[in-house]
Protein backbone atom coordinates (compact mmCIF):
# COMPACT_ATOMS: atom_id res chain seq x y z
CA UNK A 1 0.00 0.00 0.00
CA UNK A 2 3.10 2.60 0.79
CA UNK A 3 4.58 1.96 -2.36
CA UNK A 4 1.06 2.56 -4.34
CA UNK A 5 0.46 5.76 -2.38
CA UNK A 6 4.18 6.95 -3.17
CA UNK A 7 4.43 6.19 -6.60
CA UNK A 8 2.74 9.46 -8.26
CA UNK A 9 5.66 11.24 -6.28
CA UNK A 10 8.11 8.89 -7.60
CA UNK A 11 6.98 9.68 -11.23
CA UNK A 12 6.75 13.15 -10.48
CA UNK A 13 10.42 12.97 -9.03
CA UNK A 14 11.17 10.94 -11.82
CA UNK A 15 10.03 13.54 -14.38
CA UNK A 16 11.92 16.09 -12.79
CA UNK A 17 15.29 14.71 -12.27
CA UNK A 18 14.83 14.07 -16.38
CA UNK A 19 14.13 17.73 -16.70
CA UNK A 20 16.74 18.75 -14.74
CA UNK A 21 19.20 16.17 -16.53
CA UNK A 22 18.54 17.97 -19.83
CA UNK A 23 17.97 21.26 -19.16
CA UNK A 24 21.82 20.80 -17.16
CA UNK A 25 23.10 18.73 -20.44
CA UNK A 26 21.82 21.53 -22.93
CA UNK A 27 23.23 24.25 -21.06
CA UNK A 28 26.70 22.64 -20.63
CA UNK A 29 26.61 21.81 -24.89
CA UNK A 30 25.07 25.54 -25.30
CA UNK A 31 28.06 27.02 -23.35
CA UNK A 32 30.64 24.76 -25.08
CA UNK A 33 29.10 25.71 -28.46
CA UNK A 34 29.63 29.19 -28.13
CA UNK A 35 33.01 29.13 -26.68
CA UNK A 36 33.86 27.46 -29.91
CA UNK A 37 32.15 30.05 -32.02
CA UNK A 38 33.82 33.07 -30.62
CA UNK A 39 37.54 31.50 -30.27
CA UNK A 40 40.11 30.01 -32.73
CA UNK A 41 40.53 28.27 -34.34
CA UNK A 42 37.68 28.49 -36.69
CA UNK A 43 37.59 25.91 -39.80
CA UNK A 44 36.60 28.28 -42.66
CA UNK A 45 36.23 25.52 -44.98
CA UNK A 46 33.12 24.25 -43.06
CA UNK A 47 31.83 27.76 -42.77
CA UNK A 48 31.51 28.15 -45.89
CA UNK A 49 29.79 24.77 -46.83
CA UNK A 50 27.08 25.36 -44.33
CA UNK A 51 26.61 28.76 -45.57
CA UNK A 52 25.68 27.07 -49.13
CA UNK A 53 23.91 24.65 -47.39
CA UNK A 54 21.83 26.36 -44.97
CA UNK A 55 21.80 29.77 -46.62
CA UNK A 56 22.03 29.51 -50.47
CA UNK A 57 19.87 25.84 -50.91
CA UNK A 58 17.24 27.18 -48.59
CA UNK A 59 16.32 29.91 -51.16
CA UNK A 60 13.51 28.06 -53.45
CA UNK A 61 11.79 27.04 -50.29
CA UNK A 62 11.83 30.85 -48.32
CA UNK A 63 10.64 32.14 -51.87
CA UNK A 64 7.94 30.23 -51.78
CA UNK A 65 6.81 30.25 -48.95
CA UNK A 66 7.09 34.25 -48.76
CA UNK A 67 5.00 34.74 -51.69
CA UNK A 68 2.10 32.88 -50.99
CA UNK A 69 2.21 34.01 -47.26
CA UNK A 70 2.03 37.65 -48.63
CA UNK A 71 -0.55 37.01 -51.08
CA UNK A 72 -2.65 34.94 -48.69
CA UNK A 73 -2.09 38.18 -46.07
CA UNK A 74 -3.30 40.48 -48.72
CA UNK A 75 -6.31 38.51 -49.08
CA UNK A 76 -7.91 38.11 -45.79
CA UNK A 77 -6.73 41.55 -44.71
CA UNK A 78 -8.71 43.16 -47.55
CA UNK A 79 -11.41 41.00 -46.73
CA UNK A 80 -11.35 42.14 -43.47
CA UNK A 81 -10.79 45.42 -43.67
CA UNK A 82 -13.54 45.76 -46.00
CA UNK A 83 -15.79 45.11 -42.60
CA UNK A 84 -14.97 48.20 -41.50
CA UNK A 85 -14.76 50.01 -44.89
CA UNK A 86 -10.50 49.92 -44.68
CA UNK A 87 -9.21 48.10 -47.76
CA UNK A 88 -6.34 51.10 -48.06
CA UNK A 89 -4.68 49.68 -44.92
CA UNK A 90 -3.60 46.45 -47.09
CA UNK A 91 -0.13 48.15 -48.08
CA UNK A 92 0.87 48.87 -44.50
CA UNK A 93 -0.45 45.89 -42.61
CA UNK A 94 0.99 43.50 -45.23
CA UNK A 95 4.18 44.90 -44.85
CA UNK A 96 3.98 45.20 -40.72
CA UNK A 97 2.86 41.21 -40.64
CA UNK A 98 5.87 40.64 -42.88
CA UNK A 99 8.67 42.69 -41.77
CA UNK A 100 7.98 42.25 -37.90
CA UNK A 101 6.48 38.62 -37.61
CA UNK A 102 5.67 36.36 -40.32
CA UNK A 103 9.15 36.29 -42.68
CA UNK A 104 11.77 35.49 -39.86
CA UNK A 105 8.82 33.21 -38.08
CA UNK A 106 8.16 31.39 -41.01
CA UNK A 107 11.60 31.15 -42.25
CA UNK A 108 12.86 29.72 -39.43
CA UNK A 109 10.36 27.36 -39.38
CA UNK A 110 10.94 25.56 -42.60
CA UNK A 111 14.44 25.99 -41.70
CA UNK A 112 13.48 23.90 -38.66
CA UNK A 113 12.39 21.45 -41.08
CA UNK A 114 15.05 21.05 -43.63
CA UNK A 115 18.26 22.50 -41.80
CA UNK A 116 17.41 21.42 -38.15
CA UNK A 117 16.65 17.34 -39.05
CA UNK A 118 19.68 17.51 -41.23
CA UNK A 119 22.31 18.55 -38.87
CA UNK A 120 20.82 16.09 -36.63
CA UNK A 121 20.47 12.78 -38.81
CA UNK A 122 24.40 14.05 -40.44
CA UNK A 123 26.44 14.30 -36.60
CA UNK A 124 23.80 11.31 -35.53
CA UNK A 125 24.88 9.19 -38.18
CA UNK A 126 28.63 9.94 -37.36
CA UNK A 127 27.74 9.56 -33.06
CA UNK A 128 25.96 5.85 -34.37
CA UNK A 129 29.37 5.19 -36.64
CA UNK A 130 32.11 6.44 -33.89
CA UNK A 131 32.96 8.84 -36.10
CA UNK A 132 33.10 11.37 -33.68
CA UNK A 133 35.15 9.53 -31.22
CA UNK A 134 37.72 8.95 -34.01
CA UNK A 135 37.91 12.68 -34.63
CA UNK A 136 38.96 13.01 -30.79
CA UNK A 137 41.36 10.28 -31.35
CA UNK A 138 43.09 12.79 -33.87
CA UNK A 139 42.90 15.69 -31.69
CA UNK A 140 40.22 17.08 -33.29
CA UNK A 141 37.62 19.10 -31.51
CA UNK A 142 34.21 17.99 -32.59
CA UNK A 143 32.51 21.06 -31.18
CA UNK A 144 35.07 23.14 -33.47
CA UNK A 145 34.57 20.79 -36.47
CA UNK A 146 31.44 20.17 -36.40
CA UNK A 147 29.20 22.13 -34.63
CA UNK A 148 30.27 25.89 -34.35
CA UNK A 149 30.81 25.89 -38.30
CA UNK A 150 26.50 25.28 -38.51
CA UNK A 151 25.94 27.27 -35.97
CA UNK A 152 27.60 30.43 -37.10
CA UNK A 153 26.50 29.73 -40.77
CA UNK A 154 22.64 29.63 -39.24
CA UNK A 155 23.12 33.06 -37.08
CA UNK A 156 24.77 34.49 -40.40
CA UNK A 157 22.04 33.40 -43.25
CA UNK A 158 18.97 33.25 -41.57
CA UNK A 159 18.76 37.33 -41.04
CA UNK A 160 19.66 37.41 -45.02
CA UNK A 161 16.88 34.81 -45.88
CA UNK A 162 14.80 37.05 -43.53
CA UNK A 163 15.62 39.67 -45.56
CA UNK A 164 14.82 38.05 -49.13
CA UNK A 165 11.43 36.65 -47.21
CA UNK A 166 10.37 40.58 -46.66
CA UNK A 167 10.99 41.98 -49.81
CA UNK A 168 9.52 38.80 -51.75
CA UNK A 169 6.56 38.64 -49.37
CA UNK A 170 5.77 42.18 -49.76
CA UNK A 171 5.81 41.20 -53.42
CA UNK A 172 3.70 38.77 -53.13
CA UNK A 173 1.53 41.24 -51.46
CA UNK A 174 2.02 44.03 -53.75
CA UNK A 175 1.07 41.26 -56.69
CA UNK A 176 -2.27 40.07 -55.37
CA UNK A 177 -3.29 43.79 -54.59
CA UNK A 178 -2.69 45.10 -57.88
CA UNK A 179 -3.91 42.52 -60.07
CA UNK A 180 -6.82 41.09 -58.37
CA UNK A 181 -7.78 43.51 -55.65
CA UNK A 182 -7.58 46.79 -57.72
CA UNK A 183 -4.90 49.08 -56.09
CA UNK A 184 -2.95 50.93 -57.90
CA UNK A 185 0.86 49.88 -57.87
CA UNK A 186 2.76 53.00 -57.95
CA UNK A 187 0.38 54.02 -54.85
CA UNK A 188 0.48 50.43 -52.96
CA UNK A 189 4.81 51.05 -52.99
CA UNK A 190 4.50 54.49 -51.71
CA UNK A 191 2.32 53.54 -49.08
CA UNK A 192 4.59 50.53 -47.91
CA UNK A 193 7.84 52.96 -48.04
CA UNK A 194 5.60 55.78 -46.02
CA UNK A 195 4.30 53.13 -43.79
CA UNK A 196 7.71 51.33 -42.84
CA UNK A 197 10.44 52.28 -39.86
CA UNK A 198 13.68 50.80 -40.06
CA UNK A 199 13.19 49.27 -36.85
CA UNK A 200 10.55 47.43 -38.25
CA UNK A 201 13.35 45.62 -40.87
CA UNK A 202 15.72 45.40 -37.85
CA UNK A 203 13.47 43.48 -35.29
CA UNK A 204 12.82 40.74 -37.68
CA UNK A 205 16.29 40.48 -38.52
CA UNK A 206 17.46 40.29 -34.61
CA UNK A 207 15.15 37.81 -34.39
CA UNK A 208 16.21 35.29 -37.02
CA UNK A 209 19.45 35.34 -36.09
CA UNK A 210 18.54 34.51 -32.77
CA UNK A 211 16.34 32.01 -34.48
CA UNK A 212 19.23 30.79 -36.29
CA UNK A 213 20.69 29.80 -33.47
CA UNK A 214 17.93 27.92 -32.23
CA UNK A 215 17.47 25.96 -35.39
CA UNK A 216 21.35 25.22 -35.74
CA UNK A 217 22.22 24.15 -32.02
CA UNK A 218 18.68 21.87 -31.48
CA UNK A 219 20.14 20.08 -34.61
CA UNK A 220 23.64 19.53 -32.90
CA UNK A 221 22.34 19.31 -29.93
CA UNK A 222 19.69 16.52 -29.94
CA UNK A 223 22.12 14.71 -33.15
CA UNK A 224 25.37 14.60 -30.37
CA UNK A 225 22.96 12.36 -28.11
CA UNK A 226 21.89 10.12 -30.48
CA UNK A 227 22.13 7.08 -29.64
CA UNK A 228 20.47 3.15 -30.86
CA UNK A 229 21.52 3.17 -34.20
CA UNK A 230 19.19 4.51 -36.96
CA UNK A 231 16.33 4.36 -34.71
CA UNK A 232 18.08 6.59 -32.50
CA UNK A 233 19.03 9.19 -35.47
CA UNK A 234 15.81 9.28 -36.78
CA UNK A 235 13.99 10.32 -33.45
CA UNK A 236 16.57 13.03 -32.50
CA UNK A 237 15.58 14.40 -36.19
CA UNK A 238 12.41 14.34 -34.69
CA UNK A 239 13.24 15.91 -31.38
CA UNK A 240 15.20 18.75 -33.03
CA UNK A 241 12.30 19.62 -35.34
CA UNK A 242 9.74 19.46 -32.66
CA UNK A 243 12.16 21.34 -30.17
CA UNK A 244 13.26 23.84 -32.82
CA UNK A 245 10.06 25.15 -33.33
CA UNK A 246 8.50 25.33 -29.52
CA UNK A 247 11.33 27.39 -28.88
CA UNK A 248 11.01 29.22 -32.02
CA UNK A 249 7.22 30.11 -31.10
CA UNK A 250 8.28 30.54 -27.05
CA UNK A 251 11.36 33.22 -28.42
CA UNK A 252 9.24 35.01 -30.42
CA UNK A 253 6.65 35.73 -28.22
CA UNK A 254 9.71 36.87 -25.81
CA UNK A 255 11.50 38.97 -28.13
CA UNK A 256 7.93 40.75 -29.36
CA UNK A 257 7.39 41.39 -25.56
CA UNK A 258 10.57 42.45 -25.23
CA UNK A 259 10.69 44.95 -28.89
CA UNK A 260 7.17 46.23 -27.87
CA UNK A 261 7.63 47.53 -24.06
CA UNK A 262 4.94 45.09 -23.18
Amino acid sequence: MAQKALLPITVVGRLVLGLCGIVGALTLFLGRTLLSCFTPRWHGGQIARQVVSIGFLSLPVVGLTAVFTGAALALNIYTGGGRFNAEQIVPQIVALGITRELAPVLVALMLSGRVATTIAAEIGAMRATEQIDAMRTLSTDPFRFLIAPRVIAGVATLPLLTGVADIIGIGGGWAVSTWSLGFNPESYVRSTVAFLEAWDVQSGLIKAAVFGFIVTSMGAFHGFRARGGARGVGHAATQAMVWSGVLIFATDYLMTSWFTGT
